[in-house]
Order: structure tokens, then C-alpha cells, then sequence
């Protein structure tokens, strides 16, 4: 049995132009036409397109995940357990993240303002101990250390929100490349690192390609710096050998 674009379009709660797009990029190419040469959808068809939808619902770029689901090797199964471990993970980051918020909500009722380690709780991730004391030790004599201070001195939950929602895309990206076998001086990688650099820039008002290079350098010198960025399940061996050579063939490919 197959179907034509317009209810594949509703089943799957996606437009006739996503699909349109998906088949343009080879994404997801339908496996008949009709007569007149409109797209048919076979049982197969939806199988796929019901993979690609679940990886962007965890943030996966559509690069990333043609390379994952289109891997000579791929194990369709496996996949699927992959995915359901991942939903089952996001629904318990938003059980914290529900939570952690009624606490905030009624602090700000009462008055009180949010610590540090509040703010990111919100997100079910704490600052690991110590870190905003040593990287002020560090780094707090610098006019970027000084910048990103004032842009988030104010920042509420929807910010913090906001940054947080951009770094577990970045990650998600970041784990589908992996698991990809993607090179890291490729252009998907390089074109993370550039995402990277800019995520960076925001808060310190510039990262420059040398910079950029010097921070990515101390996540494989020193993992701790890493596990800000990358947190728990996400770390695994490699991820910052990976971050730095793709920043270091990013900036190669810039200058």
C-alpha cells in the first residue's frame, strides 16, 4: 500500500514542503510515483520518515541524520533502542527541569533572588563545584571573562533556558557526528565548531579562531573544562580530541 504526499503530510504532522524538501536533499525519497508522477509513500517510506522525525525531535541536524540512518552498517534496531534511551533521558530532564522551576517560581515569590548553582539547576545540571571560582581565578583578569559577566548578570530563566536548549542541540549534533564516523576536519564538523565559536562570541562579545583554538585545546588537556559543555551520559572517549580538531580545521579553513 502507498500513499500520496498530502497524507503522509498529516499522519506525520509535517508539511508537504518538509517532505518536498526531504526528497530534494535525498533524505527521504519516496519509493514510487503514480502515473502522473506524483510521490508515493510505501510502508518503508514511513518507517524512515518516522526515524528522521524522532532524531529531530532530539535535535539532530538533517545531516547528521542522513549519515546515522543511511550508515552501511545500520542496525535498525539498535537505532530504535538508541532513540527510545534518548526520549526516556529528555522526559527525566524535564521531571527535573519542572520541578527545579516550581522551586525558582517560588523563590521569586518570595523575593529571593537565584544563587549560581540555582540557575543552572533549573536544567538539571549544577556547575561542577568550584568552577565559577577557578575560572574567575583563571581567566577573570580578561576583558572576554569580564563580558560574558555583564551579558549574564541579569539573565532570568528564559535566558538561561535558551542557552541551555543551544548547547544540547550542539551536543546532540555533536553525538550524531560521532556516531557517524563523521571525520573532524570534514565540513559538518567544521561547520560545528564554527556554531561553537559563535555560541562562544555571544557571551564573551568575540572568539577569534586563535582563541577558539586555545579554549577547544583545553578539553583534551583538561577534561574537566570539557564537562561543561558535554555533560553526563553524553561524555564518551574522543569527544574532545574531536571538538579540537575540528576547531583547529575550522579556523585552518577561515584563515
Amino acid at each position: 500500500m502507498s500513499y500520496p504526499v498530502g497524507a503522509v503530510a498529516e499522519l506525520a504532522g509535517v508539511t508537504v514542503r518538509t517532505l518536498h524538501h526531504y526528497d530534494e536533499i535525498g533524505l527521504l525519497s519516496p519509493s514510487s510515483r503514480s502515473n502522473a508522477g506524483y510521490r508515493r509513500y510505501g510502508d518503508g517510506d514511513l518507517d524512515r520518515l518516522q526515524r528522521i522525525l524522532l532524531y529531530r525531535e532530539l535535535g539532530f541536524s538533517l545531516e547528521a541524520i542522513a549519515a546515522v540512518i543511511d550508515d552501511p552498517d545500520h542496525d535498525a534496531v539498535g537505532h530504535l533502542r538508541r532513540q527510545r534511551d534518548l526520549l526516556l533521558e529528555r522526559i527525566e530532564h524535564l521531571r527535573r527541569m519542572v520541578a527545579s522551576v516550581e522551586q525558582v517560581l517560588e523563590a521569586k515569590e518570595m523575593g529571593n533572588a537565584l544563587t549560581p548553582e540555582e540557575k543552572f539547576e533549573i536544567f538539571g545540571h549544577a556547575e561542577p563545584p568550584g568552577y565559577a571560582e577557578e575560572a574567575g581565578r583563571r581567566w577573570g583578569h580578561t576583558k572576554e571573562w569580564q563580558t560574558a559577566r555583564e551579558r549574564t548578570a541579569d539573565f532570568g530563566e528564559r535566558e538561561w533556558r535558551q542557552a541551555e536548549d543551544t548547547r544540547r542541540a550542539w551536543v546532540a549534533t555533536l553525538l550524531g557526528l560521532l556516531d557517524s564516523g563523521a571525520a573532524a576536519d570534514g565540513v559538518a564538523a567544521m561547520d560545528l565548531a564554527e556554531e561553537h565559536r559563535r555560541m562562544l562570541g555571544e557571551f564573551m562579545g568575540e572568539c577569534g579562531y586563535e582563541l577558539h583554538r586555545h579554549i577547544t585545546e583545553l578539553y583534551v588537556t583538561e577534561p574537566a573544562q570539557l564537562g561543561f559543555l558535554v555533560r553526563e551520559p553524553d561524555q564518551r572517549p574522543g569527544v574532545g580530541e574531536f571538538i579540537r580538531d575540528a576547531a583547529e580545521a575550522n579556523a585552518a579553513r577561515h584563515t
